[in-house]
């Protein structure tokens, strides 16, 4: 272990989290830009998908040119949180809906540069045994993303414009906390000049795509789930009960999806640790998507019924998130692990972007009821790949 690895961790877990509050600040205002901006109800699934738009963009760009493996990784970090926070805070001035959708996606193009940058930085401080420290790291990332509901529980009544300072304040935090304070691993990786080959020995390295290829059946879950799950709880609550209380829906998205996650992440971490980031991860992903079904048959129910159900499915939807991103850092070779981990992030995000945008659809078309079902789909194709990859986890733990 790294003298100072623990402490580096609490430093770059608390910016990852405040950074993470820039990807969901317009998405838990949406009403009031829709009606600030005029734009249409059809138009709400782009205002959420624009950040994993922006993200994918980033992430290819960064992978591309190996970014994360050629630059001090803190530095683009540090950058990165710092623009983010200024683009977020254009949102408060702009009038035009097609201008606001422009700068979610640059938001989440520049996010490309702190979430997987921020699990190179971990990678470094943690050669080995690195599953609870990303676990922990993850969880930072689910608080932060969720922290926008948080914000909008206490101060809905005040101003839309309140969460979206309060991010932008939280990011410029980030930026910092890793400059001023987080300092490098002395152990670093050699700075790689650029390669094409680099994406090439990602791709052909087996189980490196193995464990990518059970990352996008998570990701195909994960974000449309975060996204529409407070719509859901929102729409099944009111309707059991018309008196429910906004503050109290708040409070339930941002126990599902910000408590339940995060605890989800820091005991996936630590179980991944004794039985195997793959057996930990099929084991999640059997319990999410046993509760992407069945989630729909309590709407309209029983509150506290469907609330026990979206905790649970908000615990085990995250837990295995970082064990993907552990066991690519894990088994890619020292000179291109930060362009792997951007190379997973970039594709996995993009799936995202067609889940996302496909819940509101099947909404329309048959209700809530079976909304979430198709989501079911990533992680069952995830286990498969998930048991295939146990194999060569199995031979490694041997050697």
């Amino acid at each position: 272990m790294i003298q100072g690895s623990w402490k580096a961790l609490v430093w770059i877990g608390l910016s990852q989290l405040c950074a993470l509050s820039l990807w969901y600040s317009a998405s838990v205002i949406a009403p009031e830009l829709i009606e600030v901006w005029n734009l249409s109800s059809n138009l709400e699934s782009w205002l959420s998908a624009s950040v994993p738009i922006g993200f994918v963009i980033g992430a290819l760009f960064s992978s591309y040119f190996g970014l994360a493996d050629r630059f001090n990784p803190r530095k683009i970090f540090a950058i990165s949180a710092l623009i983010g926070a200024l683009v977020n805070a254009l949102l408060i001035v702009v009038n035009s809906g097609f201008l606001g959708i422009l700068l979610r996606i640059l938001t989440g193009i520049i996010i490309a540069g702190i979430y997987p940058i921020a699990v190179k930085i971990l990678s470094e401080w943690f050669p080995r045994k690195r599953g609870l420290a990303i676990g922990i790291l993850i969880a930072a990332l689910t608080l932060g993303s969720s922290l926008p509901h948080f914000i909008v529980m206490f101060f809905s009544s005040v101003s839309w414009k309140f969460v979206i300072i309060c991010s932008s304040a939280l990011a410029l935090v980030a930026a910092a906390i890793v400059s001023f304070i987080l300092e490098d691993s002395p152990v670093k990786s050699k700075k790689r000049p650029f390669s094409l080959k680099v994406i090439k020995k990602v791709v052909m390295n087996k189980p490196v795509m193995l464990a990518n290829y059970g990352y996008f059946g998570h990701m195909w879950e994960l974000y449309a789930m975060w996204t529409w799950l407070p719509s859901f709880l929102a729409a099944s609550f009111l309707a059991y009960s018309p008196e429910t209380p906004h503050w109290f829906i708040a409070l339930s998205s941002f126990l599902s999806i910000g408590i339940a996650g995060a605890i989800g992440c820091v005991v996936g971490g630590l179980i991944s640790d004794k039985i195997g980031r793959a057996n930990l991860t099929i084991i999640s992903m059997v319990i999410s998507a046993i509760c992407s079904i069945i989630i729909g048959f309590t709407y309209g129910q029983f509150i506290w019924l469907t609330l026990i159900i979206a905790i649970i499915w908000g615990f085990s939807i995250i837990s295995d998130s970082a064990q993907f991103s552990a066991a690519v850092s894990e088994i890619a070779e020292e000179e291109y692990v930060g362009t792997a981990l951007t190379f997973q992030m970039c594709i996995g995000f993009l799936f995202t972007i067609f889940s996302i945008n496909l819940i509101p659809i099947v909404q329309r078309m048959i209700g809530w009821e079976w909304a979430f079902a198709i989501l079911a789909i990533g992680p069952i194709l995830g286990i498969i790949t998930m048991v295939k990859y146990r194999y060569y986890e199995f031979n490694n733990e041997k050697l």
